[in-house]
């Protein structure tokens, strides 16, 4: 039973992610999907490794009031929605509540979306094999949001590649994607956090960043 960190820091999980991916995908012209914040760290290495395009899918947690670790669901670009069944049903959360909490969330969806593009376009991922990344895999509802709003832009295939999930997530995820990449799978899994030694939340300059070095490596 593992019991310490796997990684230094996203950079290092990105980078051991990134060797797994590539083996593991052999499409040309892939398309790398950061889930923002923490995610795009992570697939910064990763598309180094691939020597592909990096973009963002933005997906916002909806937090449990009160308790916004607790993920009652989810929201994504295009308009997706998936919610936690059993965690509404079990907090009697009313509709007007969730309702609330979405369209907070659906606002700072937009602000991101704004502020990480600085003005460029998405990178449309129809026709190709769109790789969607985060720093770990929990109950995977966000996760689960982007796959469902990504699959109606159509790309040629969708494979989700995580450093660490929770066994459960992963093995979920095989019926929702083409393929799942998850480089470990500890149990206990308890939370994402715990299995990094340095894991401080990524900030929206670390993002703007990096996506811009991304750009500036694929046109240097």
């Amino acid at each position: 039973m593992l019991t310490r960190p796997l990684f230094r820091d996203r950079r290092e999980a990105g980078q051991i992610l990134g060797l797994r991916v590539k083996a593991a995908v052999r499409d040309p012209h892939p398309l790398v999907l950061a889930l923002p914040r923490g995610g795009v760290p992570v697939a910064f290495e990763v598309a180094q490794w691939l020597h592909c395009d990096l973009d963002i899918f933005l997906v916002r947690k909806l937090g449990v009031p009160g308790n916004e670790e607790l993920a009652l669901g989810a929201i994504a670009s295009g308009g997706v929605r998936i919610l936690n069944e059993s965690v509404v049903r079990d907090l009697g959360l009313s509709s007007s509540l969730i309702e609330i909490v979405a369209k907070k969330e659906q606002q700072e969806l937009a602000r991101r979306e704004a502020l990480y593009r600085e003005g460029r376009s998405p990178i449309p991922p129809r026709g190709r094999t769109a790789i969607l990344v985060d720093d770990g895999l929990a109950t995977g509802a966000t996760m689960l949001a982007a796959a469902r709003g990504l699959a109606k832009q159509k790309p040629r295939r969708i494979v989700v590649a995580v450093p660490v999930a929770s066994p459960d997530a992963c093995e979920e995820f095989q019926a929702y994607v083409d393929k799942v990449i998850c480089v470990f799978t500890p149990e206990p899994f308890h939370a994402v956090g715990l299995w990094y030694e340095d894991f401080p939340q990524t900030s929206d300059a670390e993002v703007r960043k990096l996506l811009e070095r991304a750009v500036q490596v694929k046109t240097g």
